[in-house]
């Protein structure tokens, strides 16, 4: 018993099994000859669970059919589907076998940047008439992000990055990555689950000269509190006063209030005070195109010249990240906004979406009250977009 249990035991292993019994036909003893192979791997540890997307993981493993999803942001129907816009489908159909496959240049699709950058900023804004704006294609606003921390690690490296508190957490890890100094500033103001904006000065006052200072252009993640145009154009004095560098992140344009002009009216008053400036733009949200992966990094730059140069070293950048974007997602949103009819029908679409989100807000704040609940719900309807905030 023992010899067959020491046996079955060395046999368990199905590295040891056939040294084992080559050991046992030849000497007619159990000792086998193999040893711990040597791993490359062996010291890596499990990487920490990413807080949002840990909520989505644990909502695919519970079995209740009343669950609801609080994970990351994307937009569903009444039923908890997923929705693909009318305007996607259509030219889903019209670029359906008419396209070719072939790898898209480093910077993507130059049709799909002007008309990204256009849209972020104004058509008739005088930086793009004077051709003062470089852009690429990239993998979505993430993608957009790390391009640009990138580009300031090596033509900036001694500037400093100012992250709102709290901010997307992804922005952390873009940042840490690219081995950027960055610090928070104050943003989110407990008591009235609204902005700090006096805090929020005063620590971007207090940051050196010349820091670049991300900024949600609408709809900011996670809080849904976003500075009134007044403040904006407040924000924007002070940048000019201590030459601050505003990077914004537009994932939200159109889908925040249903108004792309709207939406974008951050931008556009740098853009009027004279601010160089740079905008990671998304379409995940506001067209649906999650999965596409489809976005663009734009830098305002002096003059033309130079904003060649730096399109130039932003395609460098890309290239040893993934050489060149993907086609598909940059040809279903040339075709939406070069078409007249398709850009009108998503515009509609998009203000649908932004309304239906508004529409709850208020439904779940006037159902919370009628409750009897003793708490103060306003926050939910004076936050805005895909995100509703508090603080215990």
């Amino acid at each position: 018993m023992a010899y067959r249990s020491r046996l079955a035991y060395l046999l368990s292993s199905p590295a040891c099994r056939l040294s084992a019994v080559k050991s046992v036909a030849v000497t007619g003893n159990v000792v086998p000859s193999c040893r711990r192979e040597f791993s490359w791997w062996s010291s890596v540890q499990p990487a920490p669970r990413d807080p949002i997307l840990g909520v989505t993981t644990a909502y695919l493993a519970d079995t209740r059919p009343s669950k609801i999803n609080v994970g990351v942001g994307a937009y569903r129907n009444d039923e908890g589907k997923p929705v693909v816009l009318e305007c996607v489908r259509e030219a889903e159909k019209r670029i359906g076998g008419r396209e070719l496959m072939e790898y898209l240049p480093m910077g993507g699709s130059a049709r799909f940047c002007e008309l990204a950058v256009g849209l972020a900023y104004g058509e008739d804004t005088q930086v793009l008439k004077d051709k003062r704006v470089a852009s690429i294609q990239a993998l979505s606003g993430t993608g957009a992000v790390r391009l640009f921390a990138e580009f300031m690690k090596r033509f900036q490296p001694e500037a400093e990055a100012y992250l709102p508190l709290p901010t997307c957490s992804n922005h952390h890890n873009v940042f840490r990555d690219a081995n950027v100094n960055q610090h928070t500033y104050r943003y989110y103001l407990a008591s009235t689950r609204g902005l700090d904006f006096e805090g929020l000065k005063e620590d971007l006052k207090s940051a050196p000269n010349r820091s670049v200072i991300l900024l949600h252009a609408c709809a900011h993640n996670p809080t849904g509190v976003d500075p009134t145009p007044e403040q904006w154009k407040e924000l924007s004095k002070l940048f000019k006063e201590k030459e601050h560098f505003p990077l914004f992140d537009m994932a939200y344009q159109g889908f925040a209030s249903g108004d792309t002009q709207r939406d974008n009216q951050a931008i556009r008053i740098f853009l009027e005070d004279g601010h160089q400036l740079a905008c990671a733009q998304s379409f995940a949200k506001s067209m649906g195109l999650y999965g596409q992966r489809i976005g663009c990094i734009s830098i305002v730059c002096a003059e033309a010249t130079e904003a060649a140069t730096v399109k130039s070293q932003l395609e460098y950048i890309a290239r040893p990240m993934y050489s060149s974007p993907p086609v598909h997602g940059s040809l279903l949103v040339t075709s939406i906004l070069t078409d007249s009819d398709l850009k009108q029908l998503w515009f509609k679409e998009v203000k649908e979406m932004a309304d239906r989100i508004i529409g709850m807000r208020v439904a779940l704040r006037k159902n919370l009250e009628e409750l009897g609940s003793k708490h103060s719900w306003e926050h939910i309807t004076q936050q805005i977009g895909m995100f509703c905030y508090k603080t215990v």
